[in-house]
């Protein structure tokens, strides 16, 4: 068993490191956090997939269909919450962050340029908006996908999540312990 890490400072850089690591390594389990929005008056939560990064602006990336309910939801609401969990680790993160949508900006057309010639390309190409009722059974063969059009962005958009806090809690057989990350600095808190 790795040791435990024993200060602030440690336990912050030990986060990053594991969310730098999550957008390279597809199985890593906080590639795939939960992403939880206001839809009016209730909650409403998916898994998304970490695209990008960045430790210095405290952000981090997801791509998205600009049609996607999420999005009208960060629109009205730009608050949310990323949960994720790592066994491994025994770590939970609570990730409170600011969203902000870029479809047609600079910020979308780069990231549409490293991925149009990919098959995920095709999960932003399609005619139909992300929960569209379709005629055919969930085990009926799906449509062709449109033709590829390697210039076009079509729906294609990136959710920018601005950190405002990170809840760390270390799940532990001798003890868990739990930080907080935010505008107030660093301490521990009662797990």
């Amino acid at each position: 068993m790795a040791e435990r890490l024993q200060t602030l400072g440690a336990v912050e850089a030990a986060l990053w490191q594991q969310l730098l690591l999550c957008v390279d390594d597809k199985a890593h389990p906080w590639r795939t956090p939960v992403l939880a929005t206001i839809d009016g008056e209730r909650a409403d939560a998916r898994t998304v997939v970490l695209r990008e990064v960045d430790p210095r602006q405290r952000e981090l990336l997801i791509y998205t269909d600009e049609r996607a309910g999420k999005v009208h939801q960060l629109l009205r609401s730009p608050h949310g919450t990323l949960v994720m969990w790592s066994q491994a680790l025994g770590w939970q993160l609570r990730c409170r962050v600011r969203l902000a949508i870029e479809m047609s900006g600079l910020s979308a057309s780069s990231r549409w340029a490293t991925i149009r010639l990919s098959p995920a390309a095709q999960d932003y190409l399609s005619p139909l908006p992300p929960g569209t009722t379709v005629a055919t059974s969930a085990t009926a063969a799906a449509p062709p996908p449109p033709p590829h059009d390697p210039v076009a962005r079509d729906y294609f958009a990136v959710i920018e999540a601005a950190i405002d806090a990170i809840d760390w809690l270390d799940l532990h057989p001798d003890g868990h312990r739990r930080a907080i990350f935010d505008a107030r600095g660093a301490r521990w808190v009662q797990p």
